[in-house]
């Protein structure tokens, strides 16, 4: 079984943004990335932090506008007033959202142009109908991991645990997009062990600690675990049972060091994809 090193991806698209940034800084485009944070949430913060940090090291401009206790007008006009700022290539809308605040309601006031993390419906509607747009970067890391190993994708078939518009729904689209034949499971899907044995690829974004054991999984398949379940002692497990999946599977991705660094990655080279867009 070998273990996906999702750290070894993030490194080569933070390469990749980081040589396109440059020449960008050399036809004196600066690419700025905008992050709207509507939440105290301590992983939130730490999330945020990292996508800083990372962005200077690429040189890439990070913007982090903090709004404290905000409503939904607040959020939108934060978004509506960097959505119209022309130094501003991509713009994120972090969660978790005040309570009585909907992602596809406020996000639908950021320019598709922009919406680097794919969050305006928008986004999802011109992914559904193929006319291009950018997925939410942890549903884009699922699939950009699987091609960066060299996982074939045409004609396999494809379980997906988790319906979200966030992960589940466009990493669906994605893969069949790439001529994938994609299952998309749920709580209501029946007898879902067996489907997902069915399956080459397994994409688990349920959010439920190590649900998925060796029984899911069929001998030799690729298991992509999006999760990311805090534990008691303050760390993380994800939505597979890495040591029973690893019995099974052909490849697994780690939590932490999986999907969670490619996501940042992606992140950073959207923004700058933004930017060469809007030159």
């Amino acid at each position: 079984m070998k273990t996906i090193d999702g750290r070894a991806i993030a490194k080569t698209i933070r390469e990749e943004a980081g040589n396109r940034a440059e020449k960008l800084r050399s036809e004196g485009v600066v690419p700025t990335l905008a992050v709207v944070v509507p939440t105290k949430d301590e992983a939130t913060a730490w999330y945020v932090r990292q996508i800083a940090r990372s962005a200077d090291k690429l040189d890439i401009q990070c913007r982090i506008v903090e709004l404290d206790d905000p409503g939904r007008n607040e959020v939108v006009q934060a978004l509506q007033e960097l959505s119209a700022d022309a130094s501003v290539h991509g713009i994120i809308c972090q969660t978790p959202l005040p309570e009585g605040v909907a992602l596809a309601d406020v996000a639908q006031h950021i320019v598709r142009h922009k919406d680097i993390d794919g969050a305006n419906p928008e986004s999802l509607g011109r992914l559904a109908a193929g006319l291009g747009s950018w997925a939410p970067s942890t549903a884009a890391a699922s699939v950009e991991i699987l091609k960066r190993t060299g996982t074939e994708l045409a004609g396999k078939r494809v379980a997906v645990i988790g319906r979200s518009t966030v992960v589940g729904k466009p990493a669906a689209l994605l893969l069949v997009n790439e001529s994938a034949t994609v299952t998309v499971c749920h709580s209501k899907t029946r007898e879902l062990a067996r489907v997902c044995q069915e399956a080459d690829i397994l994409i688990a974004a349920v959010g439920r600690a190590e649900m998925v054991k060796n029984d899911y999984i069929k001998p030799g398949a690729v298991v992509v675990d999006v999760g990311t379940n805090p534990t008691a002692d303050g760390g993380l497990v994800g939505d597979v049972d890495f040591d029973s999946a690893a019995s099974v599977a052909g490849a697994v991705t780690p939590v932490p060091g999986g999907v969670g660094p490619v996501t940042t990655g992606l992140l950073l080279l959207h923004a700058v994809e933004a930017a060469e867009q809007q030159l």
